[in-house]
């Protein structure tokens, strides 16, 4: 099958964030050309030894590299380790040995540097705080034009938020550099907790994808995931021993768009107070008196509904494929 999506992966790994490198590693229409790292669920050091891992042991060799570490504006926080585990991946009891180095230029020089060498052609999915493509706006200006689309797991517009009652994590991590994202002016997605709330996966779903493959790679995200449900457990038991899909969506979105209902509308986030990282959608097309609303402002594409069903049959089926390749190990 044509690969049709060229993909450089925006993340800070995490245990959701694992899953859809997974999921985007597995899918025969998407090519992950290159992985960035930001600060988030874990340090960003420690988010790029994951990525650099968790590619190893699939057994691919993809460029990582390393992006900010703080974010532009707000003081920066303390990752959520009782969620991810201090490692990111739950905690994991031992790590094989892999030969990986991350690139030697920084996140934001990598997504220029490959927007400019393939125009039209790269899609950017970011899964954590947007400082990287923050930054490489104010490098490259022209980048929403050299950029094919960029997809955003990021904010909420009617769902509670996870970090307040009106932020998502990714936004409210940095929400300078998110607005500055959602005002460029790209072919931009915004996949977010309307939708990612709305898909809950078991842990067992996860055991069972490892016990299939036998593989090092399935046994860490199901470990990892077991962590994660945990987490989720504790504030949510409605739900069982399980977790929410939250990244995986974006990787989704891309491939089967026709499973979710959006709508478009300019989004802007708030920078400061009890709202900070709140994501607001412009939902009438009305002349606010409030600046920062006006028509030359560009709309975003937002996902607020999914076929939850559909959307976990096809993360089952990606996943079940056979796509693991030997671990690259010492």
């Amino acid at each position: 099958m044509q690969v049709k999506h060229k993909v450089i992966f925006d993340t800070d790994p995490g245990v959701d964030d694992a899953m859809a490198l997974y999921f985007a590693l597995a899918h025969p229409e998407i090519d992950v050309v290159g992985i960035t790292t930001t600060f988030g669920n874990v340090y960003v050091e420690q988010a790029t030894i994951n990525a650099l891992y968790l590619t190893r042991i699939a057994g691919r060799e993809i460029p990582v590299a390393q992006g900010v570490n703080v974010p532009f504006a707000k003081a920066a926080g303390t990752p959520p380790d009782f969620i991810h585990g201090a490692d990111g991946l739950g905690n994991l009891p031992g790590r094989v040995s892999v030969t990986a180095k991350a690139e030697t230029e920084s996140a934001a020089e990598f997504i220029v540097k490959m927007a400019r060498q393939h125009p039209g052609e790269i899609t950017l999915v970011a899964v954590g705080p947007l400082g990287n493509l923050g930054l490489a706006l104010k490098m490259e200006p022209q980048l929403p034009k050299l950029l094919k689309q960029v997809v955003l797991m990021a904010g909420t517009v009617d769902e509670p938020g996870n970090v307040s009652p009106v932020a998502e994590a990714n936004v409210w991590n940095d929400p300078d550099a998110a607005d500055l994202v959602f005002t460029a002016g790209w072919d931009l997605t915004m996949v977010g907790l309307d939708v990612t709330h709305r898909v809950v996966l078991p842990s067992t779903f996860f055991a069972r994808l490892a016990e299939q493959h036998k593989h090092i790679a399935m046994d860490t995200l199901s470990h990892a995931v077991n962590f994660y449900a945990n987490f989720y457990q504790s504030i949510r038991p409605d739900l069982g021993h399980a977790c929410y899909g939250h990244d995986v969506l974006a990787f989704v979105w891309l491939v089967a768009p026709e499973i979710f209902e959006t709508r478009n509308g300019r989004v802007r986030v708030a920078k400061e107070g009890i709202g900070n990282g709140q994501t607001m959608m412009a939902k009438l097309p009305i002349p606010y008196p409030q600046p920062g609303w006006e028509p030359t402002k560009p709309e975003t594409r937002v996902c607020m509904k999914v076929d939850a069903e559909a959307c976990a049959r096809l993360i089952d089926s990606t996943l079940s494929r056979d796509w693991l390749k030997p671990a690259l190990t010492n």
